[in-house]
């Protein structure tokens, strides 16, 4: 039976003006329905598993912004800045440095192309810096692009941020640079570079082809073999593509945990339809955070249970999920979370607060083990197991202008800085029509 859950607002994926939309539930799907005016119907699915969407809930206290960049004017979704009326703070601010990329990848969120006079400016990027310090203080830095390892002054731009004050500084990557030149990996490591956010579609070159045009997986074990040898943690993400590599979840998750400590979690994005897509959205075929859940248990053969993974304490709920496990001696993967715990209200802040910490202690780089240390007694070994061989599985699915609800872009904590220092909501930033014209990507 149809059930109408939520009356929201979202945007006419034409002519990008605002609409309203209800959403409802029957069965175990989850859809979106809204109208424009002068552009008809649509319809976007926006979950399907056996784990219910109206379940999948974390209540939070909405926070304000101390310092917004912008007045609240046109409103949502027009005043990205922050302005005023955002609910979140910044847990995760994404500075792009080059639009340029050495890949042609067939789903590519920032559209990358090889324009070398749209790399940053150093002045731009300690401007950029500056600004996220104002509006959001401490928060983790993720440098990212196009390919951001096809600057040479990669370390430089690591340095100036550390300089500024930012304690945790990612780096989103291909992995092509870091496998086929040590000596710069190096650098960036003394740079002060603490996490590899490593794209990582599969465990074999058939998905690579479809996704990234060529074969790569010999590329990604020789990156993952040089950060193991500059200890610099790694989080695999795949993108996921339905009938290109859903299929391949327990195989990459039995891969991260043979990579262990070097590798420091697996984090899940089921392709948008925004930037550069091969086609426009099948709803069927969209992989929603219910799929990857259901999959995920059935893949690993119930050795990680769906039960076991929490909404976020960060992003709206609908946004993500999120388990830690400990990769037992025997093979187990022992569930760290208590979701039971997930019923407790916070503040928007503290959610914040706790997520940049996870991200810092979870994704760094870890000491590895020193096989030639005196032999550990119980306890000691157990905590020692747990900051080894700790493995953090997550997915975020982002919106397209097609599944958009405003409430979820509201309670957005990671933000794409743009070069005049404002801080747009990621899925706002990345957002393009049908004919694949923006809101806020120039």
């Amino acid at each position: 039976m149809k059930r109408i859950s939520t009356i929201t607002q979202s945007l006419c994926p034409i002519c990008l003006k605002k609409i309203n939309a209800i959403i409802w539930n029957e069965n175990n799907e989850t859809y979106m329905e809204k109208s424009c005016p002068d552009h008809g119907r649509f319809k976007a699915l926006l979950w399907r598993g056996s784990i219910l969407r109206e379940n999948w809930v974390r209540d939070k206290i909405p926070t304000t912004i101390k310092n917004p960049n912008t007045m609240v004017e046109k409103g949502c979704p027009y005043d990205c800045g922050l302005c005023a009326d955002h609910r979140q703070h910044t847990c995760t601010a994404l500075i792009e440095v080059t639009q340029r990329c050495n890949l042609n990848c067939t789903f590519c969120f920032a559209n990358a192309n090889n324009d070398k006079d749209q790399d940053l400016s150093l002045e731009t990027i300690t401007a950029m810096y500056q600004s996220v310090w104002k509006t959001s203080g401490n928060c983790n830095i993720q440098l990212s692009g196009g390919e951001p390892t096809l600057r040479d002054d990669l370390p430089e731009i690591i340095k100036l941020g550390h300089k500024i004050g930012f304690e945790f500084i990612q780096l989103n990557t291909n992995g092509i640079r870091l496998a086929e030149d040590e000596p710069y990996l190096k650098q960036l490591k003394e740079a002060g570079l603490d996490s590899v956010f490593l794209q990582f579609d599969g465990t074999n070159d058939e998905i690579y082809k479809k996704l990234r045009g060529k074969a790569l997986f010999a590329t990604k074990i020789k990156a993952l073999e040089n950060c193991r040898k500059y200890q610099i943690g790694v989080v695999l993400v795949p993108t996921l593509v339905s009938a290109v590599n859903d299929t391949d979840l327990g195989n990459i998750i039995a891969f991260a945990t043979s990579w262990l400590p070097t590798v420091r979690g697996v984090h899940m994005q089921p392709a948008s339809y925004f930037g550069r897509i091969p086609n426009l959205p099948v709803e069927e075929k969209r992989l929603t955070l219910g799929d990857i859940m259901d999959k995920i248990e059935v893949q690993t053969n119930g050795r990680i249970k769906k039960e076991t993974f929490t909404p976020p304490g960060c992003e709206n709920a609908r946004c993500s999920f999120h388990g830690n496990y400990i990769y037992e001696k025997n093979g187990d993967l022992t569930p760290l979370n208590n979701p039971s715990k997930c019923c407790k209200k916070e503040t928007a802040e503290e959610g914040a607060n706790k997520a940049k910490a996870h991200v810092a202690r979870k994704w760094s780089t870890k000491d590895h083990p020193d096989e030639t240390a005196k032999p550990l007694d119980a306890w000691d070994e157990i905590l020692a197991r747990i900051n080894q061989y700790t493995l953090s599985i997550s997915a975020m699915a982002f919106q397209d202008v097609w599944n958009l609800d405003l409430e979820r872009v509201k309670d957005c904590c990671i933000h794409v800085v743009d070069p005049n220092g404002k801080l747009i909501p990621f899925c706002m930033y990345n957002l393009t029509n049908k004919e694949g014209e923006s809101l806020y990507r120039k």
